[in-house]
């Protein structure tokens, strides 16, 4: 997605709102505060995008905020919200100063751009910048099932089950504390709404040059009703053996 300057802005515009990203942000936050209380903490977001994820905890007390990414236009969409980022490309993690050190490394729906040893060298990498009882917060893409137009928009060239992350932490010692699918409630919606995308572009009713992402708002009932879906479903199914996403927590 490094190139695409539209869609960078469309998430700049809908991140605080839509109903998917804020879910990933409570999601994050719950995590860190069941960890970590309420104690300062030094935070990192390794592929922040537009910063709306530093954005939210900033907004829920944390100040100790940087940023990373590879994109030219994320970097300027979250340094425009006042944060500390560095333009870098992940797979040159190493470069990256070794001696600061975080409690929280996040790397949100990135990965996807990486190789099995890519990831796990940038697992590494990781451990070797955290303090001691640090977390390695990560959301992905999941389930080749629910490919569409989406994947082809943003260039995805993967999606994952939680078998390739357990298979990468296993051979270098990182253990998976937390996981689950998440959208279950959902997945058939996306799946049907995907593949029908995919259906209408073979068949010419949908045009390529013409496609964009499903990064978009749906309107306020809309927006609502998913994001109230997706909060029972956390109550009704806590670990949740599919969906759209994988979201894990790390303790190397």
């Amino acid at each position: 997605m490094i190139d695409k300057s539209e869609e960078y802005e469309a998430m700049f515009k809908v991140e605080a709102d839509l109903w998917w990203y804020k879910i990933l942000h409570e999601k994050t936050l719950n995590v860190i505060k069941e960890h970590f209380g309420n104690r300062p903490l030094k935070i990192l977001d390794a592929g922040c995008g537009t910063g709306g994820m530093l954005a939210y905890l900033k907004k829920n007390g944390y100040d100790s905020l940087r940023g990373i990414d590879l994109s030219e236009d994320a970097v300027k969409f979250t340094t425009s919200r006042g944060f500390d980022v560095m333009r870098l490309d992940l797979r040159n993690i190493a470069n990256y100063p070794a001696d600061i050190k975080f409690d929280v490394i996040i790397i949100n729906d990135v990965l996807c751009y990486f190789n099995d040893e890519e990831i796990a060298h940038i697992f590494k990498e990781f451990r070797k910048r955290l303090n001691t009882n640090g977390l390695i917060i990560s959301n992905n893409n999941a389930m080749k099932a629910f490919e569409g137009v989406h994947s082809i928009v943003l260039s995805i060239p993967r999606r994952f089950v939680i078998a390739e992350f357990q298979k990468i932490c296993q051979t270098i010692k990182i253990p998976i504390i937390k996981h689950t699918y998440w959208s279950a409630f959902l997945a058939p919606l996306i799946w049907v709404y995907r593949k029908a995308q995919l259906l209408f572009l073979k068949i010419g009713i949908l045009k390529l040059e013409k496609l964009s992402s499903d990064v978009g708002y749906p309107g306020d009932l809309m927006n609502t009703l998913y994001y109230n879906v997706v909060k029972s479903e956390e109550k009704i199914l806590p670990i949740a053996p599919f969906g759209s996403s994988l979201f894990m927590v790390l303790k190397p």
